[in-house]
């Protein structure tokens, strides 16, 4: 089953605010999942492996810190933090590569790195545990691949970018991860009261004879 990119979006962002996350950090996670669904990566299925991890209770402990040049954590580091982090840093790549270490779900950080180059108007390569992937911020150039945690995430400028990957203007999750995803959503919505279920219905609680 195929949903459009739209809903793509909003399901991510429910489900990521469903999961604990604050609205600001769940829009996000809803334009990266979006974002790599458009390059042919499984967006959902991403997403889905880092909300199975349960950060946010504690997500103190998966925010990255810059040690001796290295951006690490108490624990693995959460991508939506760690990407956030990034892109909005504007020292980093200023001295060269930027390495991270112990990353979850290391692929949502490539529409982070995208918007670092975009905003850069460079291309960067970010080398996932020695797999390597180039954007230009719009274009994607790398192979098919998935890791739901990386020892090691190099980000640094690079000088040309290859053949890119196919747009996509649909996605095909994983049923799994999509159910995941819709049952962790639900969690945002309110149960209904009475007062609600009467104004809903239009009842005629007001007298107007």
């Amino acid at each position: 089953m195929t949903f459009s990119l739209n809903e793509v979006e909003a399901t991510a962002k429910r489900a990521t605010r469903g999961a604990g996350y604050v609205w600001g950090v769940a829009e996000e996670a809803a334009k990266a999942t979006r974002w790599l669904c458009t390059q042919g990566f499984d967006g959902p299925a991403i997403l889905a492996q880092l909300l199975r991890r349960e950060f946010a209770p504690g997500l103190e402990h998966h925010v990255p810190e810059v040690q001796n040049g290295m951006w690490t954590g108490e624990q693995d580091l959460c991508p939506l933090m760690t990407g956030t982090a990034l892109s909005d840093s504007p020292t980093a790549l200023s001295q060269g590569a930027v390495s991270v270490s112990n990353v979850a779900a290391p692929l949502l950080l490539l529409p982070f790195v995208a918007t670092m180059a975009k905003r850069r108007k460079t291309i960067l390569e970010v080398t996932i545990d020695g797999v390597s992937a180039k954007t230009d911020g719009i274009h994607l150039n790398c192979e098919d691949f998935g890791t739901d945690r990386a020892d090691r995430v190099v980000i640094a400028e690079v000088d040309h970018i290859q053949s890119a990957r196919s747009m996509h203007s649909r996605a095909a999750p994983n049923p799994e991860a999509w159910q995941l995803l819709n049952t962790v959503a639900h969690r945002t919505y309110a149960p209904a009261t009475e007062e609600s279920r009467l104004l809903g219905a239009g009842s005629g609680l007001s007298d107007n004879d």
